[in-house]
């Protein structure tokens, strides 16, 4: 299966991603899933010695560790931005960082206004966004766009607009777009959504191309791009 520039495509991710060429893609930003169990077979959970990331965290509901050799496979060179759980961050650390040797960053939204409720536990005010590139990818952008740390309201006109419980900011994303590319560069997005990464990418002159499986979103996206929100208004202004 061949997928056309400055496209969303409705496709399992898992399975179209192993059409695209080697080295065909500049930078992928994603969100994907963040839904996983977690087990122990290997030992505590933390013990690095000899422990393949698949040991001890399964990435399940849309997130299989499976993919991210694949990430590896259509990247130019590892330059990648992925939303995670506070549970992921293990998994992608181990094998990133670990078996990758790639440089690092760990990029964090905090919400001002979530639900005061959290029982016996922590609130959940914060998103974390880790940022992996080889050694040798340039990272360009400026003291504004190459900050990693945002602290913001949750962008409720954005979810009442598509209509999507995850969609993040797209000045966040256009920055991450602006900091690990250039003009005309392919910026991938294989759990596209409500097309955030698409939105941000043309806004910047990058090229797109995004895969999301679920029918329902692939609409909301491709509407978005045509200024088309979740409930069919047509807005005058875009994004």
């Amino acid at each position: 299966m061949k997928f056309d520039l400055d496209t969303i495509n409705c496709v399992d991710s898992y399975q179209a991603i192993k059409d695209l060429p080697d080295k065909s893609v500049d930078l992928i930003v994603t969100d994907p899933p963040y839904e996983q169990s977690v087990k122990h077979s290997a030992g505590k959970f933390g013990e690095k010695k000899n422990l393949h990331y698949e040991q001890y965290v399964e990435i399940s509901d849309g997130f299989k560790a499976e993919i991210l050799d694949e990430f590896v496979r259509v990247l130019n060179r590892i330059n990648l931005y992925i939303w995670c759980s506070k549970s992921q961050i293990p998994a992608l650390l181990q094998y990133f960082v670990i078996q990758r040797k790639c440089n690092w960053n760990l990029i964090t939204w905090h919400k001002t206004n979530v639900c005061p409720t959290c029982n016996n536990k922590y609130m959940n005010d914060t998103e974390y966004c880790f940022f992996f590139r080889e050694k040798g990818v340039p990272l360009f952008g400026n003291s504004e766009s190459k900050k990693t740390f945002y602290v913001t309201t949750m962008n409720v006109n954005d979810k009442k607009k598509f209509d999507h419980s995850t969609i993040k900011p797209v000045h966040i994303i256009q920055n991450f777009i602006l900091n690990s590319s250039s003009e005309g560069d392919l910026v991938f997005d294989p759990f596209i959504g409500s097309g955030t990464t698409a939105v941000a990418s043309r806004n910047l002159k990058r090229h797109y191309l995004g895969f999301e499986i679920s029918e329902r979103w692939h609409k909301v996206a491709t509407d978005r791009l045509n200024n088309i929100q979740a409930g069919g208004q047509l807005s005058l202004f875009t994004e």
